[in-house]
């Protein structure tokens, strides 16, 4: 089993930046793909960005150029750097990891944008 325990999240202005973190616990053993996912309210859970244990990523076309995902596979740790926020950023932020087929989720951390 894996826990996913998520950071950082909070209130930043339009144009604000803010950094959120992501520990994994557990049997953390070849953890693989790891991502970051949000979900507006009265929307769909939607990508934000993913990356893989070898530090290949792939991102959201809304995020590209102002989100970065990275990894500390030493720390088990996860990262997304999110520059010029915006208000339709506002979102509760999971991460997942993957390990051997299984998905793992964290609880979610809030963060609003205001304009």
């Amino acid at each position: 089993q894996v826990q996913l325990v998520e950071s950082g999240g909070g209130l930043v202005q339009t144009g604000g930046s803010l950094g959120l973190s992501c520990a994994a616990s557990g049997t953390t053993f070849r953890l693989g793909t790891m991502g970051w996912y949000r979900r507006a309210a009265g929307k769909q859970r939607e990508l934000v960005a993913t990356i893989t244990r070898g530090g290949n990523t792939n991102y959201a076309d809304s995020v590209k150029g102002r989100f970065t995902i990275s990894r500390d596979n030493t720390k088990n740790t996860v990262y997304l750097r999110m520059n010029s926020l915006k208000p339709e950023d506002t979102a509760v932020y999971y991460c997942n990891g993957e390990q051997f087929g299984n998905v793992y989720w964290g609880q979610g951390t809030q963060v609003t944008v205001s304009s």
